[in-house]
């Protein structure tokens, strides 16, 4: 029987690459189950290749639309390969759609189900990713929480202990692995003319920042006040969607280097000789966390609490004044924090605990 591992988005391919790599190391039994969420196959194929992955056994190529129809697509396409393969535990990460339909497809065939990175709370039910994430992790039979906290967000929604298992993320071990490819493949900073540390990196794509007129003119004048308060260029990989809008507002982008969106192993060599990031990504803040950059969260909440605590990141929304204060406070912050987020460790540790667990008599809810 083989372990199902699905995805669908750029993060989950990069978070479950340790797993991936762990499987074929230590011959494993899996498949991996690609729903297309985001991406046309021509540039998946490129991804996987630059990550040195095996292509996806099964691609649903789901594509956009609606939260509805993309989730009802996936459902139905996760359905019909699970019931080709002998699946012993399906796993998937994060809280895209393709989680809560991979999830929700396996459970009702009555397979169990890993959830890695489980228990992640921004307790704001208006993020679709939240409502992903909590039902997921109430779906789920083995839970892997990277961090005491989640855990414990999982034990107060009624969440059996023995089901939970503290791992740390695979963000750490997808940090360290791809971190040395991107730096024997990459020549971003010299293809943009950079010096490590004498620029700031920028990323903002979450729909209800860049689909506002208020709250991305914010954005784009706090970015473009702190690099001229900081006396640094702000790099912008920006999407086709937001340089849209940008136009559609009629915004300013003084002090702002906008370039095409990146290639992952471009950018996460850009991210990591950057000076300071300003985001609203989640995974961007674990990255910066984890590579000592100092991070601006261009959000009111965040899942990633320990971030805050360690000291490598701070919020300000999107109001520009915040914006400017808060990265002219983060220019100054040391950079020695603890990583709270694991030792690199977590993929084999959650191969461990699924072997072990790996079982037809897993018991189920």
């Amino acid at each position: 029987m083989a372990l199902g591992i699905i995805l669908g988005t750029r993060p989950e391919i990069i978070k479950m690459a340790p797993i991936i790599r762990l499987c074929e190391e230590r011959a494993t039994p899996y498949y991996l189950l690609h729903t297309g969420q985001h991406y046309s196959h021509e540039l998946d194929k490129a991804f996987f290749k630059d990550l040195e992955l095996p292509n996806p056994t099964f691609n649903l190529n789901v594509g956009s639309g609606t939260h509805a129809e993309q989730t009802a697509s996936i459902l139905l396409g996760v359905e019909k390969a699970l019931q080709k393969t002998d699946t012993s535990i399906v796993m998937v990460e994060g809280d895209t759609n393709t989680v809560l339909a991979g999830a929700l497809a396996a459970a009702k065939l009555h397979i169990p189900v890993g959830h890695v990175e489980a228990g992640l709370r921004s307790f704001d039910r208006t993020m679709p990713e939240e409502i992903n994430r909590v039902v997921a992790d109430h779906l789920s039979d083995l839970l892997f929480a990277p961090t005491e906290e989640s855990k414990k967000n999982l034990l107060n929604e009624g969440i059996p202990e023995e089901k939970i298992h503290v791992t740390g993320n695979t963000i750490v071990d997808a940090v360290y692995q791809n971190l040395k490819i991107a730096q024997e493949k990459s020549t971003i900073l010299r293809q943009l003319s950079l010096e490590p540390k004498q620029y700031m990196v920028a990323t903002a794509h979450r729909a209800e920042n860049v689909d506002y007129k208020d709250k991305l003119t914010g954005i784009i004048q706090g970015l473009s006040q702190a690099a001229e308060d900081l006396d640094k260029p702000v790099i912008y990989p920006i999407h086709p969607r937001t340089q849209k809008m940008i136009k559609e507002f009629r915004l300013t982008t003084k002090n702002l280097k906008l370039i095409k969106p990146l290639g992952y192993l471009d950018f996460l060599a850009l991210e990591a000789a950057s000076s300071l990031v300003l985001t609203d990504s989640g995974g961007i803040q674990e990255e910066a966390c984890i590579m000592g950059v100092p991070c601006v969260t261009l959000r009111e909440n965040t899942e990633r609490p320990e971030t805050l605590r360690v000291g490598s990141n701070i919020l300000v929304g999107t109001d520009p004044d915040r914006i400017t204060r808060g990265a002219k406070e983060m220019s100054k912050r040391k950079t020695g924090w603890h990583n709270p987020f694991g030792d690199g460790e977590a993929a084999g540790k959650i191969l461990t605990i699924i072997e072990e667990h790996r079982k037809p008599s897993l018991s189920l809810k």
